[in-house]
């Protein structure tokens, strides 16, 4: 039996890529209290990378 497919598209950007946003967002906010957008934002990007990560993996195999 297959996975449930996901709802997500898949990865627009590779998995490095993906990580140095996140790496720039969160430099970005150094220092600061997060707002609930923030905290939003940076939920949506590691969901991008985790599915650029499962991506690459599944290619791997």
């Amino acid at each position: 039996m297959s996975p449930t497919p996901s709802a997500h598209p898949g990865p627009s950007l590779p998995a490095s890529e993906a990580n140095e946003a996140i790496r720039c967002f969160v430099r970005a906010r150094r220092g600061w209290s997060w707002t609930a957008q923030d905290m939003t934002e940076y939920a949506e990007l590691l969901e991008n990378w985790t599915f650029a990560v499962r991506a690459e993996v599944v290619e791997a195999a």
